[in-house]
């Protein structure tokens, strides 16, 4: 079996969550397993090796510990089914492959000889024996999760009884996967990878294929071999995941060994084989599924047919689990005095599931002929870790990616020796080759420490996995006797479509056949000998078929540097927390925030051909004079939630009040980029070059950089430099200097067409970009001020300027249409000007009347020539169709006749030069991509209907001056706005006609406006153990701000799946900050009234307390009515903030409004018998979180 079925990967899915959330209530209610964790956990931060809190710490260790559990039984499993093993224990079958009782039989057996024993221990039976057997007595350290971390009796049968499950015939197992003639172990590793997401993504798991591994393997191992011999020979692979690496070496050195001594005893030589293998990972999980693997290829090598038969071998593996960077040969510097004087506590510990100390060698420095991998690509989001790496390999720096330190860490167990160093190779991510972050790396330790001698941009080529591309790195040991070059594959285009067998893919074959042979002729790659000074330099540009020499003539044509231009390139603020700033106009506006203390700010992804749409207006704490810091009452109110978190934001290597910053502040601020309004900013991360001219009242987001000029530049300085920046010529150098984000490689799904591939424009390759002399400004000033108008035409902009209207709206939508062909006709005109101003063309093929027509995508001369290769069926391409346009192979004929002639002209041009062909090519011209109109038009009549329906004259009974809050139903939200002759025309139009149930549509327009008024509607159940956290900081802060001194720990993050809806996931995000129009009172409905109830979201604790009491007072439950309860519960909820921000004197509630609602909840629980406990324990019903009462949902739908 190679490939897990989706049917068992999917059960066990379900039984590794349930066995988590198993482990953590065992946790909680055995003192013995959750005081052991707390231990670790409090002794881990204590030493740096972690930063995160408990609850967050028990989230990942429990699903690591459960996919220990899953994992054990699968086990098993294999064993039962192979006959490996001469008991069953939680499987069995006959020989004809029919299901049989054995297993259960036993079991059941063995529980009425030990009555006081269960399902747990009868799965620790099953491991005790396979740890006993001579081949398996690796397998089950102490350490091992299984032996500590208790399962509940009840979740191991049900783990037993989700592997003994029959098929609907009751005649075979459900899942007799397990069961492979050929012994393939490779599924677990399949399995391992997708069993648990959280797992999964903490810590990048991702399989390396059998034909890349084969690949590095026969490039470091086989000429190892060559130098050290065999009986010598160590190999170690330092992130061994399950194995990959190890048990290809394996098959390779007992090949060798076969050879080598033929009269061997053939348990020796296995053994001979193992002595040689290592293997180190930070999860228990994948090394224990490593030793399992390596068991089972021992087995079949000996030809064993059982694990306790007298022919298995007696196996010794050299398999750790332990941090491999922490516990590896880093070299301390930074806080490299401290940790000297301290000791290193932090090498010294190891969780009690690790045994890397049991090796006391493994990760010995210089110890290794062969050194193999695939490390993890992620960043080290424990700022704690991220430290201890930081202080222990020189070349992390910035923003880093694992694969640096572990490109360091490789290279130092290599034996290190200039006549006989040891081998090094390793597939990695490619980031560090254009990041800032890749600096050191490349020019401090690739340049001077090591011998690189291949490097194979591998980023084309179809490899199946995750989403980031990637580099095969391959080398030696050795700062001395280096060749003066080194071979390099460069990438010329990525695979066209996916490849039934990867192994088999254009790309991959070709750097396969192409790498031992310069000049190799394929369009795919290119094989050059690079000089190892041109490799010595970051960044690294691996491209092939022509780009080089097109990018040295654009150099050669060079007059000066962008930077020369420049006073200051960068972000214009970083507030390393957008979640708490970034609210919308709609928040702020709720949450009573002054118009000084909100500006836009702007992120990439809205700065799209030049101009900026709808930026984030986001909080902004300064002073707009002085840019000084200064928060508001306001400003304080909305951030005091994410205090602690904010305060403790990290930057330069110390906390925001450790650099003399105020807690509420950005991170970053860089004021002096604000003096001179005029700026150009652009898109950090896109698929092509996206600049702007800005003239002032924004602020610009770190994705968003920002050029500022000396404070003497004009706007025609700006502009000048705009149109370069601008231009497909820019798109081409910036995407030879700057990092491909994801594609086709490791990468988010194959990217087919290299015009798809997203790429990071950081400021210091920007800076270095090129000019030449002269700039196209007449064309710049034209398209800046189209873009100018375009901004006021789209249907945002119609809407906001008076109420819409199908008139006013169809005039907007045609002259938008007009400007839009325009810009695309006047921009390309724009790239044919910069052309000759780089020498790329010696004519003129700019056209010099009046007459320009505008142009549809799909009409410029790239594209014709494009249309008619795919017409012709000589390409295929998603370009068009992704755009909305239409391949044709000639002008169109009601152009005048000079610009038919011209275009023509261009055509021919890049036809025939191979150079301007790169630039004329759909990855470097400029997309023009944008929302279909008609969704830009709903989505802008659903944004004024949705503004009206938040008027507060609706939520307050009486008025908004001095009326009481109230809840509505929908059906009584209908009846004021049904009468609206202004509402119901813009209903009109969104719904498309008019004889529509008004009620009804206004469910359908709220249903995603609204966050529930409870967290247990809000929130999924590991939503709510991270909302005890955040509890648990706010408690503590309110101690600080009574002038207690507390420690607080940072508070975990929420994800997707901490919320019972993807709409309240988009409503908070990852700090569960209020952005919502509208609070919904599920289960709340009115006796007849089926729709569903809400209030408005700007009210404030006491009015939405208010709203609450007058709720429950409304619907009047009875006594033992549970509906009662999560109202009550919601008021429990709020009284914290009541006491926080309303505890002072009121007329209207004769004291303190805390105290009255604090009097009125406890009178209101006496009177029902309920306790605080049980408001915070209750839980809606399953199906129900945060949606209708049942009985009414039928209605509703």
């Amino acid at each position: 079996m190679s490939v897990i079925s989706a049917a068992l990967l999917k059960d066990l899915q379900k039984q590794a969550k349930r066995v988590a959330d198993d482990l953590r209530e065992q946790a909680d209610r055995i003192p013995g397993i959750g005081d052991r964790l707390k231990e670790m956990h409090r002794t881990a931060g204590g030493v740096g090796r972690t930063g995160e809190s408990w609850n967050d710490w028990l989230l990942a260790q429990s699903a690591q510990a459960a996919s220990s559990w899953v994992i054990a039984c699968a086990f098993i499993r294999f064993c039962e089914d192979n006959d490996l093993a001469g008991h069953r224990w939680i499987a069995s079958r006959d020989a004809a492959g029919h299901a049989t009782s054995e297993a259960a039989d036993a079991e059941a057996a063995w529980i009425q000889r030990n009555p006081r024993l269960t399902a747990r221990e009868w799965l620790r039976e099953s491991f005790t024996w396979l740890r006993s057997t001579r081949a398996g007595h690796a397998l089950f350290p102490d350490t091992d999760f299984v032996w500590w971390w208790d399962l509940s009796a009840d979740q191991a049968e049900e783990l037993i009884a989700a592997f003994r499950r029959r098929d609907p015939d009751g005649i075979r197992l459900a899942h007799d996967e397990f069961c492979s003639p050929d012994l393939d172990t490779r599924f677990l590793g399949d399995l391992y990878q997708d069993l648990s997401e959280h797992i999964r993504k903490r810590y990048a798991l991702l399989q390396t294929p059998v034909f890349v591994e084969e690949f590095i393997l026969e490039r470091v191992l086989d000429p190892a071999l060559d130098d050290f011999g065999l009986e010598k020979l160590r190999l170690i692979d330092p992130t061994c995941g399950s194995g990959h690496f190890l048990l290809g070496a394996f098959d390779r050195l007992l090949e060798e060994w076969n050879a080598y001594k033929p009269g061997m005893d053939e348990r020796v030589r296995v053994q001979k084989v193992l002595d040689a293998i290592h293997g180190v990972d930070i999860n228990p999980t994948a090394t224990a599924i490593t030793k399992f693997r390596l068991m089972v290829a021992a087995l079949k090598a000996c030809e064993a047919t059982s694990l306790d038969g007298h022919d298995a071998p007696a196996l010794n593996l050299n398999i750790a689990t332990g941090d491999a960077l922490l516990h590896g040969p880093g070299e301390f510097h930074g806080r490299q005095t401290e940790l000297i004087l301290e000791g290193d506590q932090l090498a010294e510990y190891a969780y009690d599931w690790e045994d890397v100390y049991r090796f006391p060698e493994i990760l010995d420095r210089g110890r290794y002929h062969v050194v193999v991998g695939n490390p993890p690509y992620i960043t080290v989001k424990d700022k704690e870790l991220n430290q201890a790496y930081r202080d222990r390999y020189k070349t992390c720096a910035g923003a880093y990616a694992l694969s640096v330190p572990f490109a360091e860490l490789f290279f130092r167990l290599a034996i290190k020796d200039n006549e006989r160093p040891g081998y090094v190779g390793q597939i990695t991510a490619n980031s560090f080759m254009k990041r800032e972050f890749g600096k050191k790396l490349i020019e401090d330790f690739f340049a001077h420490k090591i011998d690189l001698t291949h490097v194979i941009d591998a980023s084309g080529a179809y490899i199946p996995g995750h989403g980031t591309p990637t580099v095969i790195l391959i080398g030696k040991n050795r700062d001395r006797n280096r060749l003066g070059e080194i071979r390099a594959v460069l990438g010329v285009h990525g695979e066209p479509s996916q490849p039934e067998n990867p192994a088999r893919g254009l790309v991959w074959r070709s750097i396969v056949e192409g790498i031992d042979r310069v000049g190799y002729p394929s369009q795919f790659v290119s094989i050059a000998d690079l000089p190892r000074e041109r490799l010595g330099i970051h960044p690294w540009s691996l491209s092939g078929g022509g780009a080089p020499e097109l990018r040295e003539v654009l150099e050669s044509r060079c007059s000066g540097l962008l930077e020369s231009k420049v006073g200051e390139i960068g972000s214009g603020a970083v507030t390393r927390e957008d979640s708490a700033y970034m609210l919308g106009e709609g928040a702020l506006r709720r949450a009573r925030i002054e118009p000084s203390k909100g500006r836009p700010l702007v992120e990439g992804d809205v700065t799209r051909d030049w101009k900026i749409d709808d930026p984030v207006l986001s909080i902004w704490p300064y002073d707009a004079e002085s840019l000084a810091a200064s928060s508001s009452q306001a400003v304080d109110a909305v951030l005091w939630p994410y205090r602690s978190i904010l305060r403790d934001r990290v930057a330069f290597g110390k906390t925001q009040v450790g650099r003399g910053l105020t807690w509420f502040e950005y991170s970053m601020f860089f004021a002096k980029r604000y003096v001179v309004p005029l700026s150009i900013a652009y898109a950090e991360i896109s698929t092509h070059n996206h600049f702007v001219l800005d003239r002032g009242g924004k602020v610009f987001n770190r994705t968003a950089p920002v050029i500022k000029l000396s404070e003497m530049a004009t706007e025609d300085d700006h502009l000048r430099l705009l149109g370069l920046l601008n231009s497909s010529t820019a798109c081409f150098w910036l995407k030879q200097v700057c990092f491909p984000k994801g594609g086709s490689g490791m990468g988010r799904g194959i990217q087919p067409e290299d015009w798809m591939e997203r790429f990071a424009f950081n400021a210091t390759n920007v800076a270095e970009f090129p000019l030449p002399e002269g700039a196209p400004l007449e064309k710049a000033r034209r398209l800046d001020a189209l873009a100018q108008e375009l901004a006021t035409l789209t249907p945002q902009a119609a809407c906001a300027q008076a109420v819409p209207s199908r008139d006013a709206l169809a005039e907007a939508r045609k002259r938008h249409d007009a400007v839009r062909a325009e810009m695309i006709a006047v921009q390309e005109e724009l790239d044919w000007e910069v052309y000759r101003l780089y020498g790329l063309l010696d004519e003129d093929l700019t056209y010099p009347g009046d007459d320009l027509p505008g142009l549809a995508l799909g009409e410029r001369a790239f594209e014709i020539v494009l249309g008619a290769r795919v017409l012709d069926g000589e390409t295929e391409t998603q370009w068009f169709a992704r755009h909305g346009s239409t391949p044709i192979r000639d002008v169109p004929a009601d152009w005048p006749r000079p610009y038919r002639d011209l275009v023509r002209r261009r055509i021919e041009v890049i036809r025939d030069r191979p150079l301007l062909k790169l630039v004329e090519a759909p990855e470097c011209k400029r997309r023009w991509s944008a929302e279909p109109y008609e969704k830009t038009r709903a989505e802008a009549l659903r944004t004024w209907l949705l503004d009206r329906l938040e008027d507060e004259d609706l939520w307050f009974d009486g008025g908004r001056e001095h009326g009481a809050p109230r809840t509505l139903s929908v059906s009584q939200l209908a009846d004021p706005v049904r009468t609206d002759a202004e509402f119901r025309q813009v209903m009109d139009l969104y719904a498309g006609r008019q004889d529509y149930d008004l009620t009804a549509e206004l469910v359908a327009l709220l249903k995603d406006e609204h966050v529930p008024y409870l967290a247990a509607h809000r929130h999924t159940a590991t939503g709510l153990l991270k909302r005890q956290d955040w509890e648990e900081v706010w408690a503590k802060q309110r101690k600080e701000d009574a002038g207690e001194k507390v420690a607080i720990e940072v508070p975990p993050k929420y994800t997707p799946k901490d919320f019972a809806n993807g709409s309240y996931w988009r409503h908070r995000g990852k700090l569960d900050v209020p952005k919502e129009r509208f609070t919904g009172y599920p289960g709340a409905q009115r006796e007849n009234d089926a729709t569903p109830v809400y209030g408005w979201a700007g009210w404030d604790h006491l009015q939405r307390a208010t709203a609450l009491a007058n709720l429950l007072i409304e619907r009047g439950y009875p006594e033992g009515d549970e509906r009662a309860t999560p109202l009550l519960a919601g008021l429990a909820e709020l009284e914290p903030w009541l006491h926080q921000w309303h505890h002072e004197y009121e007329d209207l509630y004769a004291g303190s409004p805390a105290d009255y609602f604090t009097e009125w909840l406890e009178s209101r629980l006496a009177e029902r018998g309920l306790t605080r406990e049980a408001l915070a324990a209750w839980r809606p019903e399953a199906g129900r979180r945060g949606g209708r009462a049942a009985g009414t949902a039928k209605k509703e739908s």
